[in-house]
């Protein structure tokens, strides 16, 4: 009897799964779009001297303009290909110059404002189950709607964007919904593999279990610091990866916590030999050279205290003797905030958000820019050295049928660049986002 039970309980819970697969439909292809618009507003502000890399003290406004196309394909049983041509164009405040944590993740340090059309995203992935625990996986833009086993491995490869898979946060990750500040995007010490558009070349790998995640990338390096061509020498220009996630409940409300680390090798320049070249106007591209290394760690959290609210914290560290490549000039960073939704005023899908952000650089880092070395974001042409400091509050209002958002946003910015002798900065920003 006992042996018939059990037989009868391990039928129904396997037909219980295969029901659960019936009822939930497995996408075989998906069409998604978005358009985020950023206006940009800075009043003038004190500056006792400025550089060619400066913010500009001058009263200015930006705007911003990106447009993507999410196209997906089921291939073959757990293949999977993803295509998102993309548009952009406009510029941040001061050609996205002056400030470390720039207050807008929607713009590049590009040469030209005007609408370019590019390839974002084309990869294929496989990935492999095992198990009969389920998930439902729900459809979005390059997400693929229907259910994955809580166990299996995946494998990717072809051009993506490393915030794809890496530093998630679900309440300060996305500039197009969520905080706009460069260093609420991802951890601001880690200085990711991108070309200037933000995207990359490489081979993604992903372990999943039911409560963790273990992810692995390499990927390629470019020629130069924030450029678009890659370089060919890959046993010496190249990047890895490596992210543990680990996700759980406390008092029932959800909970993640990611631990990242990364090594950069590449033709680096040297802070301290390009000092020791020239003291009084020290030029890091001089002393570029294969065999020179990056490397760092990041720490990232979000929980829920109720289904309404959540709060993060990120800090991140990386060595700092070589010349940042990718992403921007922080070499430590520490950010930390919270998102309310707005049931209590009966509006359940607006959000309310408050962050602070505070960033620093190495001993080297400093020095160079103190002497009057430029970067590709920073330079005053000299620097009275401060951690550059930030606040962030926004407002998103769902406009129509979650669908349109509009989000007011304001940016406080004290020590732009590192620097005492300029600033504060107040930034205002409205963001048109739409989605479907």
């Amino acid at each position: 009897m006992k042996k018939l039970i059990l037989t009868s309980i391990i039928l129904l819970n396997v037909l219980t799964v295969v029901m659960a697969q019936d009822t939930v439909k497995q996408e075989r292809y998906s069409f998604h779009f978005q358009q985020t618009v950023i206006t940009q507003y800075k009043p003038p502000f004190t500056a006792a001297y400025s550089g060619q890399n400066s913010l500009s003290p001058l009263t200015e406004t930006q705007t911003s303009i990106t447009s993507t196309f999410f196209g997906a394909m089921r291939l073959w049983k757990g293949a999977e290909v993803f295509f998102n041509p993309e548009l952009s164009g406009g510029s941040g405040l001061s050609k996205t110059t002056g400030i470390a944590g720039f207050p807008n993740g929607e713009t590049f340090r590009v040469n030209s404002v005007a609408p370019a059309v590019y390839i974002a995203r084309l990869y294929l992935k496989q990935t492999f189950e095992w198990g009969t625990d389920r998930d439902t996986i729900d459809a979005d833009g390059n997400v693929l709607g229907g259910t994955r086993s809580k166990r299996y491995f995946s494998i990717a490869a072809g051009k993506y964007g490393m915030a794809d898979f890496f530093d998630g946060n679900n309440f300060s990750h996305d500039p197009r919904s969520q905080f706009m500040n460069w260093a609420l995007m991802d951890n601001g010490a880690w200085d990711y593999p991108a070309n200037t558009r933000g995207y990359v070349l490489g081979l993604y790998t992903e372990l999943g279990q039911p409560t963790w995640t273990l992810r692995f990338s390499f990927t390629m390096n470019v020629t130069q610091a924030n450029s678009s061509i890659w370089d060919a020498k890959i046993a010496k220009a190249n990047t890895q990866t490596v992210e543990y996630e680990k996700r759980y409940t406390i008092d029932g409300q959800k909970g993640t916590l990611r631990i990242l680390g990364f090594l950069n090798n590449g033709k680096f320049g040297n802070y301290d030999q390009a000092i020791a070249q020239n003291p009084k106007a020290p030029n890091v591209d001089s002393t570029q050279a294969y065999g020179r290394h990056k490397y760092g760690f990041g720490i990232n959290t979000d929980q829920y205290l109720t289904k309404d609210f959540g709060v993060f914290a990120k800090a991140s560290w990386n060595d700092g003797h070589t010349q940042t490549w990718f992403f921007t000039e922080i070499d430590r960073s520490i950010t930390f905030g919270g998102e309310l939704k707005g049931s209590q005023w009966n509006r359940p899908d607006d959000e309310v958000a408050l962050a602070f952000i505070g960033d620093g650089l190495s001993g080297p880092h400093r020095n160079y820019l103190a002497d009057g070395g430029y970067g590709f974001i920073i330079g005053d042409g000299k620097l009275n050295y401060a951690p550059e400091m930030i606040a962030e509050i926004y407002y998103k209002i769902n406009a129509y049928q979650k669908k349109l958002f509009l989000t007011p946003d304001y940016q406080f910015i004290v020590n732009p660049a590192y620097n005492k002798d300029r600033g504060p900065v107040n930034v205002f920003s409205l963001r048109a986002h739409v989605e479907f």
